[in-house]
């Protein structure tokens, strides 16, 4: 059995206790760990990613925790897709959202993430063609293998498809 873990930024270091607490049980990090951009936090994205990007930083140090990579397209993300007349273009898409990618696979690797869809979640505020094409510009310069980690095998190998 697998562990999914949809939480909140300000909730990774808990993750990552009940990783090391439980190194047996596989978890998966669902959406980023939720790096929240609206409410309180809508006016603080640079401190948000601080904490967020310290706070995976700690959680990828357990092996037994995988990465999914998808969710940024919801509003609590705050980056306010859903509000434009139009959804943004995958390029549109990666600019704010690079870093986050950048430092979970960094910090995870290719063999411990996975692409998700969120759908229909994120069909607000970007639609499933132009999601599925950042993702494929994102490892535009990647290994055939490391493609298909992100796209295929990791999700085979933790799911046990």
């Amino acid at each position: 059995l697998t562990f999914e873990g949809w939480c909140y930024f300000t909730q990774i270091r808990s993750l990552a206790k009940l990783a090391r607490d439980f190194p047996d049980t596989t978890i998966i990090l669902d959406h980023f760990g939720g790096p929240v951009g609206v409410g309180p936090y809508s006016d603080k994205r640079d401190d948000v990613f601080a904490e967020w990007k310290d706070a995976i930083t700690e959680l990828s140090k357990s092996p037994n925790v995988m990465a999914k990579l998808g969710g940024l397209g919801m509003p609590v993300m705050g980056f306010g897709w859903h509000e434009q007349e139009a959804p943004p273009t995958s390029e549109e898409f990666l600019g704010p959202t690079r870093p986050y990618f950048g430092h979970t696979l960094e910090s995870f690797g290719v063999e411990r993430c996975m692409f998700q869809s969120n759908f229909p979640v994120d069909k607000v505020s970007v639609s499933y063609k132009i999601l599925w094409n950042a993702f494929k510009r994102l490892t535009a310069n990647y290994s055939a293998t490391e493609r298909a980690d992100l796209f295929h095998d990791t999700a085979k190998r933790v799911y046990s498809l």
